[in-house]
């Protein structure tokens, strides 16, 4: 379970909402409060650097915005972001610094670190991605069961065998800092893929991927040279 930990997921020092996970142990307990963290950040943030683009959505002055995106609030875009044509942004949302959101992506109840990359047909659903990670054209995280039920992580290594209760409904994927996920690949809900981690396109993807790891096609697993 250490591995799963918010502080050996990600480098804090690469988000604005560095204090805010900071709070918790688990990066999937952040999910419930990340609109309540949003609409906080909002009243800090330096006003002379951000301006207001619509109702509680706040844009460093830095950043690109197409006018043929749609975004609602409470959402953050931070310096030198970009969003493009077509994006589709839907409020509780973090945009890190350098971030491309691209044609046809559509975010809810997520954070974004710095440098993270999301820029053709995807779809990210109260999820967290680290810095410069890269989800390919058509990436879906997948963030509801077809049952409705709640979301369980099933965790297993040499030690342990754990089913993890998340309490959650709805729960995305996490993405730690430098993941690489390839094209039309889907990330089934609760889906973890630790730092450094590769993901051929086309693939189906349930569970943990641990760190400096590469998913192949039919689910094989290898490590990094």
């Amino acid at each position: 379970m250490k591995s799963l930990k918010v502080q050996n997921l990600f480098d804090l020092k690469n988000t604005i909402a560095k204090d805010f996970l900071l709070d918790f142990e688990y990066p999937w307990e952040v999910l419930p409060s990340i609109k309540n963290f949003v609409l906080k950040i909002i009243e800090k943030l330096d006003k002379n650097k951000f301006y207001l683009v619509c109702e509680d959505v706040w844009a460093s002055k830095n950043s690109k915005i197409s006018k043929n995106s749609f975004i609602s609030g409470p959402t953050i875009i931070d310096d030198c972001a970009e969003i493009r044509f077509g994006a589709f942004i839907r409020g509780g949302v973090i945009i890190g610094k350098n971030t491309v959101i691209g044609n046809s992506t559509e975010i809810k109840n997520s954070i974004l670190f710095d440098k993270v990359q999301a820029p053709h047909f995807n779809y990210i659903g109260d999820s967290i991605l680290g810095y410069k990670t890269h989800i390919g054209a058509g990436v879906i995280l997948s963030n509801l069961k077809s049952d409705k039920k709640n979301i369980i992580i099933k965790y297993k290594n040499l030690r342990e065998n754990l089913k993890i209760e998340t309490g959650l409904r709805k729960f995305g994927a996490i993405l730690a800092d430098n993941v690489e996920i390839g094209c039309n690949s889907v990330l089934n809900p609760g889906t973890i893929i630790c730092k450094n981690s590769n993901i051929y396109p086309l693939s189906m993807v349930r569970g943990i991927i641990g760190e400096n790891k590469i998913l192949k096609n039919n689910n094989i697993l290898i490590d990094k040279i």
